[in-house]
């Protein structure tokens, strides 16, 4: 991905090995702690609910790395980062003039090590990025992003570009309306039919990723060869059924809350194709036609 000479954003406080607060027990239930965190990324929405569930398991202890120094990795990261933010500021406040939804408010992106108090509650790098709509803030732990490519094989800075864009698209949602109204729907729902109002914003926030993408290539010709794969890749790799297989060794398709691969894969790269925020209407179609 192409980011030289690209400008930074000024919405990133840099927090790592800053304390986020008291320990938290944390653990890795059935799916393991490594898997978990991969489970849950890209999750956004309602992370009270995830911090709870990741929390409520007990187990391992997690601490800030007070001290901590980067590393040239570290920073380059954290650049990476910035500048993938500033690019989503840039579309998206295109996009809302563009569509007539008003003005964009950009989000705030908080780098943090270990642990972090967000808006939304206490939470731990266990958590994977995730989206805060209370205080309208994405939150990253870097090190997640060397996880990914250790783990499951999905590395490549265009794929970390599209995790911060899909948490941008959370953003979106929540200035849209679309994520409270979903949310609400689901607090009457059972959790089976949760989880596929879960799903349905999912997708929707990978739609959005690749909206991002499409728009800022032809802002900055920022794609390069192999990047869209490395995407195709990554959002495959963390398909719900992936997932769970590679934990478990069986698939619980009532307990899915991201989507399956095949799907992730699909409403990626239909944003990525058609660049047109208009097209990525999740909730009208049946469930099993997503």
């Amino acid at each position: 991905m192409r980011l030289d000479g690209r400008r930074n954003s000024s919405n990133v406080s840099d927090r790592r090995g800053m304390s986020g607060g008291a320990k938290a027990g944390i653990g890795g239930g059935i799916i393991g702690v490594v898997v978990l965190a991969i489970v849950t990324l890209l999750g956004g929405g309602d992370l009270g609910d995830v911090i709870n569930n990741v929390l409520g398991q007990g187990g391992v202890s997690i601490q800030n790395q007070e001290g901590y120094t980067p590393d040239a990795e570290d920073e380059r990261l954290a650049d990476l980062a910035s500048k993938v933010l500033a690019g989503t500021e840039d579309v998206w406040t295109e996009e809302f003039r563009r569509q007539g939804w008003g003005e964009y408010e950009c989000p705030k992106m908080v780098l943090y090590t270990g642990s972090v108090n967000s808006g939304c509650g206490y939470a731990t790098s266990q958590i994977g990025p995730f989206y805060c709509s209370a205080d309208q803030t994405v939150y990253i732990d870097l090190d997640f992003f060397k996880d990914m490519e250790r783990t499951i094989g999905a590395g490549g800075d265009f794929t970390y570009a599209y995790v911060i864009a899909h948490e941008v698209g959370h953003h979106v949602q929540y200035l849209l309306g679309t994520l409270d109204a979903a949310h609400q729907r689901m607090n009457s729902l059972s959790e089976a039919e949760a989880n596929r109002i879960s799903v349905r914003l999912e997708l929707q926030a990978d739609y959005y990723a690749g909206v991002w993408a499409n728009r800022d290539n032809a802002m900055f010709n920022s794609i390069e060869s192999g990047d869209i794969e490395n995407a195709v890749n990554a959002a495959a790799k963390i398909g719900d059924d992936y997932l769970q297989r590679k934990a478990t060794g069986t698939v619980q398709p009532e307990s899915f809350n991201h989507g399956r691969s095949d799907q992730r894969v699909r409403w990626l790269t239909r944003g990525i194709n058609s660049g047109d925020p208009l097209l990525g209407d999740t909730f009208s179609p049946s469930y099993n036609s997503l």
